[in-house]
């Protein structure tokens, strides 16, 4: 049986530097980063910590509504992705305050290289990427903990002003006395030490295989050799790999690797020119674009016109669970977002509206001048064609691929 040894690696790696390892004050070659080496009155275990960072993922007190927990969006049934059909989630201060993108799905996150303008494989091959890895759709958050922080201070999420706030809401918790006996008794004395505990115990419950990368899918027992596909899902495997067809494979490699599974990402980023969704209320104003790499919400890169309309590839393992579709959310079934790839250039007007003088306004939920950004590699095409890389049965075999790739419950 195939074991996934870079995801079973990631998973001991984190929980040694949660749950103790990196704990302690450390010094010299290799000393982990310096989120980590905190002395806590208390050092708990791996365990320990990622049971209270399950307690912890939904709790609705740490926000600043009262209302809303990490589980709010990232539901356990749905994947660890949104529970519903809304382009973006309800947050904020009042509940109800719109957010900007789609909530992904948290699962097979556990090997996300931290983000690199140059990143470079460690196939051997010594090819710049170009932009890569990170975590959330602009690859801002550059590991587990910077992730979990996010979402708690985001203005349209939990909403809490700063780190401070959610220490207090914390410490005045159902969690409080748990928070005390995980890392000891005095820990809400210092707010910067209950911080870190808070992040520590939300990132190492995020590593759990069980929870978070348990590959369970039938596609996993098909590379075990316990399973086998169908007829119509081999097909849909040839057409994913096809660099002629779907080309699916070069952002979201399918092959295991060195006798791992794989996550069906490449960790990088692409314009796909997704038509703009008017149920986002922020672009009810003409003038907002979502640019992903180079902004809003990521800023250090706004400068960089190349990466704007540039968004992170995700793993496709159970994008069949998913309600929404692309980082804005403007699909709503897997059979029309393989659609899109297979229709884009061929038949645009299917996706976007007319411009004044009856013309399809192609990718417009990008400034023009950023047009040329937009991925034209297979299956999109830069020439006009008579008909799509692949055809409507070969999508309806696709989308049966796609399926395989859900875990079991």
């Amino acid at each position: 049986m195939h074991r996934n040894v870079g995801a079973r690696t990631a998973w001991f790696k984190g929980v040694a530097w949660a749950a103790g390892i990196a704990l302690l004050s450390c010094h010299g070659a290799g000393a982990p980063p310096a989120f980590y080496a905190t002395r806590f009155e208390r050092t708990p275990s791996a365990a320990e910590l990622a049971s209270l960072g399950r307690a912890l993922f939904f709790e609705s007190a740490l926000s600043a509504s009262g209302r809303m927990s990490c589980a709010s969006c990232h539901d356990p049934a749905h994947a660890w992705g949104p529970p519903n059909t809304r382009a973006v989630q309800l947050g904020g201060t009042d509940g109800r305050t719109p957010g900007v993108r789609a909530v992904p799905s948290l699962r097979y996150r556990q090997d996300t290289p931290a983000f690199d303008e140059h990143f470079v494989d460690d196939d051997g091959s010594g090819v710049d990427q170009g932009p890569a890895g990170g975590r959330d759709w602009d690859g801002r958050a550059a590991n587990a903990h910077e992730q979990a922080r996010a979402p708690l201070l985001s203005a349209f999420e939990m909403a809490n002003a700063d780190s401070a706030a959610v220490v207090v809401r914390l410490g005045q918790s159902p969690l409080s006395d748990r928070v005390r006996a995980t890392f000891g008794a005095h820990v809400f004395d210092t707010p910067a030490l209950a911080w870190t505990g808070l992040l520590m115990a939300l990132e190492t419950f995020q590593q759990s295989p069980r929870d978070f990368y348990p590959y369970s899918s039938r596609y996993d027992d098909y590379l075990r050799g316990s399973a086998t596909l169908t007829e119509a899902e081999m097909r849909g495997l040839a057409v994913f790999n096809d660099p002629a067809r779907g080309n699916c494979a070069a952002c979201h490699p399918s092959a295991m690797r060195r006798g791992a599974f794989p996550q069906f990402t490449d960790y990088g980023f692409a314009a796909l020119g997704v038509p703009r969704n008017a149920t986002i209320p922020a672009n009810a104003d003409a003038r907002h674009f979502d640019l992903g790499l180079c902004g809003p919400l990521r800023t250090d890169l706004a400068s960089h016109a190349g990466y704007c309309g540039l968004f992170k590839a995700p793993s496709l393992r159970n994008v069949a669970m998913r309600p929404v579709f692309f980082h804005n959310g403007a699909f709503t079934s897997l059979d029309d977002a393989v659609r899109f790839y297979q229709y884009r250039d061929v038949r645009p007007e299917l996706f976007y509206p007319r411009g004044a003088g009856g013309a399809v306004a192609k990718f417009d939920d990008l400034p023009p001048r950023y047009a040329t950004n937009v991925n034209m590699d297979a299956p999109f095409d830069s020439l006009a064609r008579a008909a799509p890389r692949f055809t409507d049965a070969e999508a309806a075999d696709l989308v049966a691929f796609l399926r395989t790739l859900t875990d079991r419950p």
